[in-house]
């Protein structure tokens, strides 16, 4: 059975937008740590609903805080407990993904998903394995988990924006070629941005580059 995410949402009233993004925030962090980003990018994208659901669990890492799936090395797990609670993350995701369509009247094509860290992965991981392609992958320094899977597991191919700081010490820089090169052998459309001096984190440049990318695959230009 899989667990009903809790998500806060702003933009046009439910049933009124005519597309969405959905946030997925990182390791130890809520929605709300995402939503903040509707109030700049809304101008930009007029009629587009912003929803940023809680993780599923519970964060060991940040007790305050929630997790997609568990970290072997912040919190003592094992690979098999980090794959099979990602595993457990992806059914909920794809739940809140559905749900979230229906409510607002939209189909995938109409639909971005914007992650960070944690988040990327997820997304990364949920977005070509979806029977019906969403408008675009948005993934702020992540990674690409089991990228060995993915050309035998594509079902989709969205374009992915994937962008990074080239200061990250939390996930390293290195992580955006290594996704990209996985991602374009299995067909798929990538497009980067290294944001210059910017640790762990979402800088100006990076998040106008998002926004364009954003409104050119939602048709908004």
């Amino acid at each position: 059975m899989t667990r009903v995410l809790d998500s806060d949402r702003r933009g046009p009233a439910r049933g009124k937008a005519s597309s969405l993004v959905v946030f997925l925030h990182g390791y130890g962090a809520n929605g709300a740590d995402l939503l903040g980003l509707a109030d700049p990018l809304a101008a930009h994208m007029p009629g587009t609903a912003f929803v940023a659901p809680d993780a599923p669990e519970r964060c060991a890492g940040a007790p305050f805080g929630f997790q997609w799936f568990p970290i072997p090395f912040i919190d003592g797990s094992s690979e098999e407990e980090r794959h099979a609670g990602m595993m457990r993350a992806v059914d909920d995701l794809n739940a809140f993904l559905d749900a979230v369509l229906a409510d607002e009247g939209l189909s995938a094509d109409r639909m971005i998903l914007l992650g960070f860290s944690q988040g990327t992965m997820m997304s990364l991981h949920v977005a070509p394995r979806r029977a019906e392609a969403v408008a675009g992958v948005v993934g702020f320094s992540g990674r690409l988990l089991d990228p060995e899977a993915l050309a035998d597991e594509v079902v989709s191919r969205p374009p992915v924006l994937l962008l990074h700081g080239d200061q990250d010490d939390v996930v390293p820089v290195q992580s955006l070629p290594e996704a990209g090169d996985a991602l374009s052998q299995a067909g798929f459309e990538v497009f980067a941005h290294i944001m210059q001096g910017t640790a762990h984190g979402i800088a100006p440049d990076g998040l106008s580059v998002a926004l364009a990318f954003m409104r050119d695959r939602l048709g908004l230009d």
